[in-house]
């Protein structure tokens, strides 16, 4: 395989749209009760990111059978490099209480689409 910045190279080369973003899977670390405790902060620090462009996306995750909360979460950041992506999400509260660990991976989005749709007067919002 490539280095990962060749990869990079290669795919903006072939007209890919080789946007370069930062995936944090957090997973709980302790009981339900100390992610409870800690939420507030995690959610208030997660809208702090929004507003300075630094979240991308993020939310929960389901179990390996798509039925059952389990507590893990996906984020995914846009930073210029995965010291300042690995900062952030240390950063989150759930992490640095040590109520949930993560793992952090360069993301390459090369393909897909996005469709956002916004109800301007009804507050309506839909993203698929």
């Amino acid at each position: 395989m490539p280095a990962w910045t060749d990869y990079k190279a290669i795919a903006a080369a072939r007209g890919a749209l080789a946007c370069e973003v930062f995936v944090v899977v957090s997973t709980p670390s302790k009981p339900p009760e100390a992610l409870q405790a800690v939420l507030p902060d995690h959610l208030a620090y997660i809208a702090g990111l929004e507003r300075s462009g630094a979240l991308m996306l993020a939310g929960p995750m389901s179990d390996d059978t798509g039925e059952e909360m389990q507590g893990s979460g996906m984020i995914v950041l846009r930073a210029a490099s995965m010291d300042e992506a690995r900062d952030l999400a240390a950063n989150d509260p759930m992490h640095a209480t040590g109520a949930r660990t993560f793992t952090l991976r360069k993301w390459l989005i090369n393909e897909g689409r996005v469709t956002v749709s916004v109800g301007l007067s009804t507050g309506e919002r839909a993203l698929g």
